[in-house]
């Protein structure tokens, strides 16, 4: 098993990123239970992070084509 190029690492952080932010905004803060409560407002900025984190790899990979040719 080869380990994780960049492109992979970047589609993965990509993919988490989308599940979390979606899944912020259709859980309830209880989840069914009264005993596990979901933040949503953490959950939220984990997945933006996330986010902003994949599109600091586009950049990366963007500049590493253009200084390519």
């Amino acid at each position: 098993m080869s380990p994780l190029s960049f492109w992979d690492l970047s589609l993965w952080i990509a993919v988490t990123a989308i599940i979390l932010l979606v899944t912020s905004e259709l859980l309830s803060p209880y989840y069914g239970r009264t005993s596990i409560i979901v933040n949503k407002k953490r959950l939220r900025m984990v997945s933006l992070s996330l986010g902003i984190l994949f599109m600091l790899t586009v950049i990366i990979r963007v500049y590493e084509i253009l200084s390519s040719l």
